[in-house]
């Protein structure tokens, strides 16, 4: 898993009234689109685990307390009215949001001032987010474009533990004392290695559009070298740049590092967060799959005095029996599947025999299969030639186990986008 950085910026302050928010009536045909996404995990869960340096504790404690979050993203879609979603799936206690904004960001932490917009929540101000929900804003007026920064700004009036988090896009959240979400420039900014409580911006689309979700573990996420495209990143743009384009793409990253199918480890297993962190994306059409590195090289850990629980034993047939069940859930809501192949990873901890058995009988199950909408292999355009149970040199970031920028690339290529755009 690629390490999450931290980067401090100090900003200077000027304050900026908040345009209140219009809704003009929209077509008949108007619908919500996915525009950005993550993967939300447990806050505890990181903060006990000793290669996660990013969960340690920060100056001030491990909550929200009379401050304002702003979290900056990069919407996939154009359009000119948008909403928020804030998650309060990992939260034991209710979270109070006593207000909150929207802007386009212009970068470290700032938001055009003539862009803000104050965000409500059934026409209030405020909201409470139960533990284990999430919510939605109201919609409001803000014109975004296809790649362009959106800052969310949202102010805690009680102290909010942290609970929900998701570790896309370092250097891309930040805190301030006091109620900024007004504030095109936050006054005493301080990073934050993870970013919080935001896991999703919609648009509001007036045409057709393909929603592609991508999700897997470190490698749909990005793991490997710091600041390398992940491979949904860089199929996004193929799919823009295409002249065969006939619709908008928004593609979705939906990858937790560390994440695997079967079992609970980084974020809750493929097959309990399936439902709502693929499937319940607005308007999806599409979702690729690549699980299963994780269990299969996991298998092979066995920590002294706490032998595996025989359920958690991960055997090719309770891998593939697993990818069936997401193939069945995505055919049941009508969303089309493209499945991937399980790279390879010798010369990693992961490896022996047994493990490299076993992921051989899972790429044929996923090469075999005639019930979903396209197979990407993955481990054919990843391995190395001269040895086929190793990654290719080429594409290999110097772990043996995750693609570095040029893998990544070769990935996002092997996607038939034909396969997207019907």
């Amino acid at each position: 898993m690629a390490a999450v950085g931290c980067l401090l910026f100090v900003v200077a302050v000027a304050v900026q009234a908040v345009q209140p928010d219009a809704r003009p009536k929209q077509p008949a045909e108007a619908h919500w689109v996915a525009g950005w996404a993550a993967a939300p995990v447990d806050f505890r869960e990181l903060s006990a685990n000793p290669l996660l340096t990013a969960a340690a504790p920060r100056p001030g404690g491990d909550a929200f307390r009379g401050q304002t979050l702003r979290q900056q993203l990069e919407s996939a879609l154009r359009g000119e009215r948008v909403r928020i979603r804030f998650s309060n799936r990992f939260g034991k206690t209710p979270l109070r949001i006593a207000e909150a904004s929207v802007g386009r960001g212009t970068g470290g932490g700032a938001v055009s001032p003539a862009t803000l917009r104050k965000l409500r929540f059934g026409g209030r101000a405020s909201t409470v987010v139960a533990p284990g929900a999430e919510v939605w804003s109201d919609g409001t007026d803000l014109k975004v474009e296809a790649g362009q920064a959106v800052a969310v700004s949202a102010f805690f009036d009680r102290a909010v533990p942290f609970a929900t988090v998701h570790l896309r896009s370092p250097d891309t959240s930040w805190v301030a004392g006091g109620n900024a979400v007004a504030t095109p420039r936050l006054h005493d900014a301080a990073p934050l290695p993870l970013n919080h409580i935001v896991t999703g911006l919609d648009v509001m689309a007036t045409q057709p559009v393909r929603t592609v979700v991508a999700f897997g573990d470190s490698i749909t996420a990005g793991g490997g070298e710091a600041g390398d495209g992940s491979y949904p990143e860089l199929l996004a743009t193929r799919l823009r740049n295409s002249p065969a384009a006939a619709q908008a793409v928004s593609v979705l990253n939906m990858g937790i590092g560390g994440n695997r199918l079967l079992v609970d480890g980084i974020g809750p297993n493929g097959l309990s967060r399936f439902a709502r962190d693929a499937l319940g994306q607005s308007g999806v059409t599409h979702v690729m799959i690549l699980l299963g590195t994780n269990d299969i090289g996991r298998s092979v850990f066995v920590l002294p005095g706490r032998p595996t629980p025989d359920h958690e034993v991960a055997t090719a047939e309770r891998i593939t029996d697993g990818l069936q069940q997401l193939i069945k859930q995505a055919r049941a809501k009508g969303v089309k599947v493209l499945i991937g192949t399980v790279p390879p990873f010798r010369n990693t901890p992961y490896w022996t025999e047994a493990t490299e058995a076993m992921r051989g009988e899972v790429n044929r199950w996923i090469r075999s299969r005639q019930d979903v909408d396209g197979m990407i292999d993955f481990d054919a355009v990843l391995r190395n030639p001269a040895d086929p149970t190793t990654l290719n040199p080429a594409y290999d970031n110097g772990d043996h186990l995750h693609p570095n920028k040029a893998g990544h690339a070769a990935m996002a290529a092997a996607v038939d986008l034909r396969e997207l755009q019907e």
